[in-house]
């Protein structure tokens, strides 16, 4: 058997690869009725999705955990898989105010294969591992092997080099019983089934692990206080739409007077969580952002050691001792 007929019989057992021959005339429909048909395909992806859930709920703990202690998450793939975690990963400094460095998408044949395929890199185990030693992988980092089919060896060789590290590992893939999933501690395998186009992984399985990889990182951050109620309120205002949002979330939050939220904005130069706090604590700029650090940026523990304090301060009523009635004596008449 050659290797091409060797990878042939492997493909022909994953569903994400399977050929449907009800659709084998679809080109002959019109455009309406394509559309149609690959709209209901999409939507049966939140379902499989939540079939998942609580394996990537546990993962999420495990993460958050992690990065609580300065732990980064590194996302790994190729190909389609490869571009939605750098997608992922490019959001979270603007929405959620992290280093670059905190979140980070590597893919198979680097950058360049972003709007380039770079053939041949997905093939590599050993190109993953390169890529991760050059991050410095520690033990308190998290990295997700992401793979439609789960045979991958970019995403498998990532998973396994993070693994003699001791980083916490987690492989995401769209095939029941995927080597991928086999070889992390989490395995989230959310299975779509075929593709509209046969072996299109881009379509399902894309869409798959972008409501995957949206819900991993999310779902991180709230753990990791990066937000207030369902606020963004460590996002970074680096733009004017950004910075009208910004104001906006303040005002959401405290239900403050425009005037008092352009004070406390310039008071904490525009970060929103620091200013939030300063309205609602009735602290400065600089109390804010003590308190926000000895609370390792939550919010609702800097506000409630904010009113724990005022309670200390304020003065307590004292209550005056009971004069006990003294027995009065009676004079006897004599």
């Amino acid at each position: 058997m050659t290797a091409y007929a060797e990878l042939r019989a492997q493909l022909e057992t994953l569903t994400t690869e399977a050929f449907r021959p009800e659709l084998a005339e679809i080109d002959r429909l019109s455009t309406l009725e394509i559309a149609r048909l690959m709209n209901a395909e999409d939507a049966t992806v939140p379902a499989a999705v939540a079939g998942e859930l609580p394996r990537i709920a546990a993962a999420v703990d495990a993460i958050a955990a992690r990065m609580a202690r300065g732990g980064r998450l590194v996302y790994a793939g190729a190909g389609t898989a490869g571009r939605m975690g750098v997608l992922d990963a490019s959001e979270c400094p603007p929405t959620f105010n992290t280093d670059p460095a905190e979140v980070v998408g590597l893919i198979a044949g680097g950058p360049s294969a972003m709007v380039k395929a770079v053939e041949g890199a997905e093939d590599s185990r050993e190109l993953a591992a390169e890529d991760l030693t050059a991050l410095r992988l520690t033990a308190e980092d998290t990295v997700i092997g992401i793979s439609a089919s789960g045979r991958t060896p970019y995403a498998i060789g990532a998973v396994e080099f993070a693994r003699t590290r001791g980083a916490l590992t987690v492989g995401l893939s769209c095939n029941a019983g995927s080597a991928l999933a086999a070889a992390a501690e989490h395995g989230i395998e959310v299975v779509v089934g075929p593709e509209l186009l046969t072996g299109s992984t881009r379509l399902k399985a894309g869409t798959a692990q972008k409501l995957v990889l949206n819900l991993i990182s999310t779902v991180t951050m709230i753990r990791l206080g990066k937000t207030y109620g369902n606020l963004m309120v460590d996002m970074r205002s680096s733009n004017e739409k950004l910075r009208a949002r910004a104001r906006r979330i303040v005002a959401l939050a405290t239900g403050a007077p425009d005037t008092e939220i352009e004070a406390a904005l310039t008071a904490t130069g525009g970060e929103v969580k620091d200013a939030i706090l300063v309205v609602l604590g009735g602290v400065d700029g600089p109390k804010a952002a003590e308190l926000l650090a000895a609370s390792s940026g939550h919010l609702r523990a800097a506000l409630a050691e904010t009113r724990a304090q005022t309670q200390t301060q304020t003065p307590q009523p004292q209550t005056q001792p009971q004069t006990q009635p003294q027995p009065q004596t009676q004079t006897q008449t004599r």
